[in-house]
């Protein structure tokens, strides 16, 4: 039996009291509503409980190997083919893009950053409010990935969203989310992430009102726990600390209800007349879930030297390439700073990977202005970045007796690629793009000094 979590909400959103959850990452679960709902000794009898419908929905080909096959199967009052045929949903979205080419986007090796996006003005709900900023790769091919960014400010009504393309990893910055899936309900509070896999039914309320934050989509394959390596057996994020729903359900007629399904980046409607969240029970590992990014154990230099920040990986979207990403999600949260002789901001460096950055909260090691919570930057393939000046002069400033130095009140976060991102035209264009970025390394000088050594100047000596 998996460990029961409960969440308690505050009573200023119309959400229950309280969650329960269940605890454990990739683990098989069992959930149901009622008792009894759940058939016992196999999976698709001839009668299910209640008059139930067995359904299965699987994120893996069937024959993936054992310890890489996922799937559930969700027990429900009415199947969820029973809907009217998908047309393409009018008004269009023109800013999903999954298929990334010449036509859709375009490569830049600049360095980029973006200022915080407004809450928009007139009523927006999460699916409005998505829009991609970069990627690679196609989702027709199962390989690839794309980062969106969202800003909302109404829940979504009698509607629900199914990405057909990839697995969402989610990262509100402002305002919490509502989440209510097949699988059950999460409650999602900045700091926290929810995954939501390819293929659930999901729908989105607010109710802070106003919501923005970071997603991370990956064609073709789901995220995993990183290896640990030498780290041994503990740290980084413990399974333990990962959340799935349980089965909660909604029955009754549901007029017009609308499924909105996004398939190769584009988005088709379906209508139907009941709620997709009737699912009385269901078993399995493949489910939505939540973690919550304080109870990452980060690892560090504790002598010389700064570590690669891999070694703070939450999640990973594998390729076949061993210890090659798809896709990273990589945070840097509050940690005490101890390494002596070292430069402790993170170093300058060109990476063969591309790293697209988000701040939930506070401010960030490396930029000491600029960089703003609910902001982002793109450093791209083998384009060179680090600390911008003021941050370089202060800490060099402090000299080797700087002594121990706790970070805290921050939570910034990547999302690294092996794949070279291509930049879609509106965040190459917005308003919120900060075309003085490159300024803050402007004011790094030459610091080099020879005078007395005995080091030639590089010119041939006769």
């Amino acid at each position: 039996m998996e460990k029961q979590q409960t969440c308690k909400l505050d009573s200023s959103s119309n959400a229950p009291a309280e969650l329960d959850y269940q605890s454990g990452f990739g683990n098989h679960f069992s959930s149901e509503a009622i008792p009894g709902a759940l058939p016992q000794g196999q999976n698709n009898p001839l009668v299910c409980p209640f008059g139930l419908y067995a359904e299965q929905i699987s994120g893996t080909s069937f024959t993936a190997p054992r310890k890489f096959n996922q799937r559930s199967w969700l027990y429900r009052i009415k199947p969820s083919v029973t809907h009217e045929p998908f047309k393409t949903r009018v008004p269009t979205h023109k800013k999903l893009v999954s298929e990334f080419n010449q036509n859709t986007s375009s490569a830049n090796p600049t360095q980029l950053r973006w200022k915080p996006e407004e809450i928009p003005d007139s009523p927006t709900d999460f699916i409005d409010g998505l829009y991609t900023i970069c990627g690679a790769g196609s989702s027709f091919l199962r390989h690839g990935f794309a980062i969106h960014m969202y800003a909302a400010n109404k829940s979504m009504e009698n509607c629900a969203f199914c990405n057909a393309d990839g697995d969402f990893l989610i990262v509100p910055q402002n305002g919490r989310l509502w989440i209510t899936t097949e699988c059950g309900r999460l409650h999602v509070s900045p700091g926290e992430i929810v995954v939501l896999p390819q293929g659930f039914r999901f729908s989105v309320d607010l109710p802070d009102g106003p919501s923005r934050g970071y997603v991370a989509e990956v064609f073709g394959t789901h995220f995993q726990l990183p290896d640990l390596g030498p780290i041994g057996a503990n740290g980084l994020a413990a399974s333990r600390d990962f959340l799935v729903p349980t089965a909660w359900f909604e029955d009754g007629i549901h007029p017009g209800y609308t499924v909105v399904q996004k398939f190769g980046g584009e988005l088709f409607t379906a209508r139907q007349d009941f709620s997709p969240f009737n699912v009385v029970a269901w078993h399995g590992n493949y489910a939505p879930y939540k973690y919550d990014l304080n109870k990452f154990c980060p690892f560090n230099s504790v002598l010389i030297d700064h570590g690669d920040p891999s070694v703070n990986t939450v999640l990973t979207a594998p390729t076949e390439k061993p210890g090659v990403a798809l896709l990273d999600f990589v945070i840097f949260p509050p940690r005490w700073l101890v390494a002596e002789h070292t430069f402790r901001p993170p170093y300058y460096h060109r990476n063969c990977m591309s790293e697209f950055m988000g701040l939930i909260y506070g401010k960030y090691e490396a930029k000491a202005d600029g960089f703003l919570p609910g902001g982002a930057s793109l450093h791209s393939c083998m384009t060179p970045h680090g600390p911008d000046t003021n941050t370089f002069e202060t800490t060099v400033g402090r000299g080797t007796d700087a002594g121990p130095f706790k970070i805290t009140d921050t939570m910034a976060f990547m999302f690294e690629s092996s794949l070279i991102p291509r930049v879609c035209p509106w965040a190459l264009e917005s308003p919120h793009m900060d075309h003085n970025y490159y300024q803050c390394w402007i004011g790094l000088k030459s610091h080099f000094s020879y005078e007395g050594s005995d080091c030639c100047s590089g010119e041939m000596q006769s």
